[in-house]
């Protein structure tokens, strides 16, 4: 009798909740370690492997690689090539992982009561901030691009425009900026959990607001 071939773990069926549930569904296909943070890190746009892996410090290369083959056989992410000089491949979300930004933003709220004190072991990137302060830049009226100020670094945040043609969000200064804040990370937490909004935190100068323009002027309360 001919034994039975195993299939193999590229070809393996993935895993499955098995229910005819939307909730379990969307499970299947985010509900792996490191996908949703992953989804978070494209949230910037295009980005590198190399780059993905360095701003998910704890992931190993077999399990990234692995969560971003899923994730294209999934519709969740697309790869495309660079054009020179740059001549690299990217990873983008597509229409579809895009529509996860409510999931990303629902759950940073959520979450953000737990962040208390740094613990010794916790990584930290700049741009992990962007998703908590973007509920406080929500209600602005004025398009445009913020640059954030941090200890840990600079962020950039599109406001007041479509987010999916530009990233929501982008690590480091951005290449032209409409307003620069800066502000500490304990401020820009309590931003995200609701504790105060913009409007007072900038009124007693715990904001500091660079910019000539409308958006600028519009973050200073003008």
């Amino acid at each position: 009798m001919p034994r039975q071939q195993q299939p193999s773990a590229r070809t393996a069926r993935r895993r499955s909740y098995d229910q005819f549930c939307a909730t379990a569904r969307a499970l299947d296909s985010v509900g792996d370690r490191w996908t949703l943070l992953i989804v978070r890190e494209l949230l910037a746009g295009p980005r590198r492997y190399t780059d993905l892996h360095a701003d998910l410090p704890g992931v190993s290369t077999d399990v990234l690689a692995s969560r971003l083959r899923d994730m294209e056989q999934g519709g969740l992410v697309t790869r495309r090539r660079l054009p020179p000089p740059a001549a690299a491949s990217v990873y983008e979300l597509t229409g579809r992982g895009h529509e996860l930004l409510p999931v990303l933003t629902a759950l940073a709220e959520w979450g953000a009561p737990a962040i208390g004190e740094r613990r010794p072991t916790d990584a930290v990137r700049a741009h992990w901030f962007a998703l908590p302060l973007r509920r406080a830049l929500a209600g602005l009226t004025h398009e445009g691009i913020v640059e954030v100020h941090l200890d840990e670094g600079e962020f950039h945040i599109r406001v007041g425009g479509p987010d999916v043609d530009a990233g929501v969000y982008g690590d480091g200064p951005a290449a032209h900026a409409d307003a620069r804040i800066a502000l500490d990370t304990e401020l820009c937490l309590a931003l995200g959990r609701g504790e105060c909004t913009l409007a007072e935190a900038v009124k007693d100068g715990r904001i500091v607001v660079v910019g000539e323009g409308p958006l600028a002027g519009e973050l200073r309360g003008e």
